[in-house]
């Protein structure tokens, strides 16, 4: 009953997010262009350290570098070609922009740095990833924060988790721990993996009744990890290769999260450790939540986004 409740939820809000969009596309962009300004100028009302050093953060454009030859002239941008989400997320912001304006675009599940500045949802975080310029996009299924009235101290001593598993490394994790009573996994594509693992998929509220869920990458970042770090559960994972929007790239083990080794020998070692020894699980949940608050203020949020492209487009060297 409860996982129907949420099905339904989230079909309704789907169904808002698109109406939201369309709509968004009926009003003349010169409108929201002449609006730009007064905009930006929402950034008194916040901590202009934090927020300019997260604008920094999302793009790290230090000198001016070519645009490239394929750039797309925003005006001619398709919003409704697939991948729409992706479209409609990043029209929101670049309907402020002059059409006129170039941008190139990497959509999806991005796990490399292009030779030209590029606006995307995800990137690696080693190295230099100065041309992957990040944006708040497919935010619907991202960006999704729970409020968790259980305990921590209430919860199941085991680790949960239910996902997909089509990569090699989900494939070796379930081969190593799919058997242990410490662990209530299970796959949920009935294609690729092993069919021995199938379970059915399990609510977020179920998720939530476990002191431990697990938040393994897949193609780039883990969806799961956001609406984790804003429970009472603890996210358990390995020091994360590629970040978003969510800034995964600061997060600090043993602080935000319980890592885990790369080849995860040390799983049933660090859930042993963290269920009995409560007070410091408390603050890696105090700490995570704390980390999620920053997303949470929608305006804020925008003028960050605001100033991102404005930098990208100051640093492709075009007039704003």
């Amino acid at each position: 009953m409860v996982f129907k409740k949420i099905v339904e939820e989230i079909k309704r809000n789907k169904a808002v997010y698109y109406s939201k969009n369309i709509l968004r596309q009926i009003i003349p962009t010169i409108f929201y262009q002449r609006s730009l300004n007064k905009k930006l100028l929402l950034i008194g009302r916040y901590d202009s350290n934090t927020v300019h050093d997260r604008v920094n953060y999302y793009n790290k454009l230090k000198q001016p570098t070519p645009i490239g030859d394929n750039a797309t002239v925003l005006k001619e941008m398709q919003i409704f070609k697939s991948p729409k989400t992706y479209n409609f997320d990043a029209f929101e912001y670049l309907r402020y922009f002059k059409g006129s304006l170039r941008a190139n675009f990497l959509f999806g599940d991005i796990t490399h740095i292009a030779n030209v500045p590029s606006l995307q949802k995800s990137r690696p975080i080693a190295g230099d990833n100065s041309n992957a310029v990040l944006l708040k996009l497919d935010k619907k299924r991202h960006f999704f924060f729970v409020k968790d009235k259980k305990l921590y101290s209430d919860k199941k001593n085991m680790l949960i988790g239910r996902g997909t598993i089509y990569q090699p490394h989900r494939e070796k994790f379930m081969e190593m721990y799919f058997d242990n009573p410490l662990c209530d996994l299970g796959q949920v594509n009935k294609k690729g993996g092993n069919l021995k693992w199938l379970k059915p998929p399990i609510s977020i509220d179920q998720h939530l009744q476990y002191k431990f869920i697990l938040s393994l990458e897949g193609n780039d970042v883990a969806t799961n990890l956001k609406w984790i770090m804003s429970s009472n559960s603890i996210a358990v994972m390995p020091k994360p290769k590629y970040e978003t929007w969510f800034m995964e790239g600061r997060l600090i083990p043993g602080f935000h999260y319980i890592e885990i080794k790369d080849d995860y020998t040390d799983l049933i070692e660090k859930l042993n450790y963290y269920a009995g020894h409560i007070d410091e699980a408390e603050q890696i949940i105090s700490n995570a939540k704390a980390f999620v608050t920053q997303f949470l203020d929608q305006q804020q949020e925008a003028v960050i986004s605001l100033l991102v492209l404005q930098k990208y487009f100051a640093k492709t060297m075009q007039q704003v």
